[in-house]
């Protein structure tokens, strides 16, 4: 797991969008394992994204006319997976977020902690190797802040994923395996902290 931190500004959104093949870089190359995602064409670009990638953000962008099951089944649903495997699927990955019961609800009828959660499974339901976060937590107090990067950590481990999350709370940086400090558009600072990353992990 690789915390970036840094001011607003410093460029950690970009970084983290440059490395998930969401935006190109004006020069240079960027690695994901072999692959120079920098040199990516547009189509080339999304198969990658759905091949390799899970995505969460901020907000959790759920579709709100739609229910938990849904949302998490609609990624599957989307790569003409039949309807009852996709629910299968999802029903499995709310499960392993915690919410099996409440795979009815609508994101309204959620907690913001219930709608993250939800938005995680949705992001690891197609078996991504690579989780992009970004302020996974900062919508969330503190509590559930920390119940929903334990579930990530967790997920982390279990599921053998590379994991690099943007956040300001250095609480949660400091218990990844790697922190990147930017500032200004630069790399200023790599510190070694929490659990040794996992061997599949981001390096150099």
């Amino acid at each position: 797991m690789v915390a970036i931190v840094g001011q607003s500004g410093a460029g950690k959104s970009t970084l983290l969008h440059i490395l998930g093949a969401l935006d190109t870089p004006s020069a240079g190359t960027v690695y994901c394992a072999a692959t120079n995602v920098a040199k990516l064409s547009a189509k080339e670009a999304a198969a990658f994204r759905n091949r390799e990638i899970g995505y969460v953000w901020q907000f959790h962008y759920l579709l709100p006319e739609f229910t938990a099951l849904e949302n998490v089944a609609m990624p599957l649903l989307a790569r003409n997976m039949g309807k009852a495997e996709a629910f299968k699927a999802a029903e499995k990955w709310l499960g392993e977020v915690g919410l099996t019961d409440r795979g009815d609800h609508r994101p309204g009828e959620l907690s913001g902690g219930e709608q993250q959660r939800v938005a995680l499974a949705r992001a690891l339901v197609c078996g991504p190797r690579l989780l992009l976060a970004d302020e996974p937590t900062g919508d969330l107090d503190d509590g559930t802040a920390g119940m929903v990067f334990d579930l990530i950590e967790r997920l982390h481990a279990s599921h053998g994923l590379t994991s690099i999350l943007v956040t300001h709370n250095m609480d949660l940086a400091l218990r990844c395996g790697r922190i990147l400090r930017l500032g200004n558009g630069r790399l200023t600072e790599i510190t070694e902290a929490g659990p040794k990353p996992l061997q599949a992990g981001v390096s150099g």
